[in-house]
Parts: C-alpha cells; structure tokens; sequence
C-alpha cells in the first residue's frame, strides 16, 4: 500500500493529528485513516494476538480500523473520522 497523496488536488488546510503520541500531518477534510496511510501507519489496531490489522473495508462496515480516541477512551472508526488538528489517537487497542 503506497503512502502517496494524489498529486494536484485540492486541499484543506495543512493540520496535525497525533497517532501513538507521534505527530502525523493531514489536511482538513480528510479521514484520520487518509492521513494514517498517507504517514505510512498501516496497523489501525492489534487484535487478542497482538497481530497488527490494517484498513479492510474503508466504508465503516468491517471495525479493522478501530483506534482508540486519547480523550475519552472511545474507540472510533478511522475510515469515518475526519481528521481533526490535534485529534489524539492510539492503535493499542
């Protein structure tokens, strides 16, 4: 899977989401897993052996990229999480 942003569109403002406590930059208007993918962070969570998953679906349906939001605990799906600047994230879940 290529980390690589298509080249010459349009897009939002530059911002930064934080994945494992490690800054990923974005742009507004797209998805936490846009950004993940585009950072070359393919492992959305790990699953009761530890083995990394990745994005499956990438329509919501599947819950392979469920991490967990640092503010509250939740778990969320980052194929329909907008990209939010300081949008805080682990995988550990």
């Amino acid at each position: 899977m290529s980390g690589t942003r298509i080249p010459g569109e349009t897009r939002g403002a530059a911002i930064t989401v934080i994945v494992d406590g490690a800054p990923v930059p974005a742009f507004a208007g797209e998805t936490l897993a846009t950004a993940m993918i585009a950072a070359d962070r393919t492992a959305f969570r790990h699953d009761t052996r530890r083995v990394a998953r990745g994005l499956f679906c990438n329509m919501g349906s599947c819950s392979e990229c469920l991490v967990t939001r640092v503010a509250d605990g939740r778990r969320i799906r980052a194929c329909l999480t907008e990209a939010a600047d300081g949008l805080e994230v682990r995988t550990d879940g």
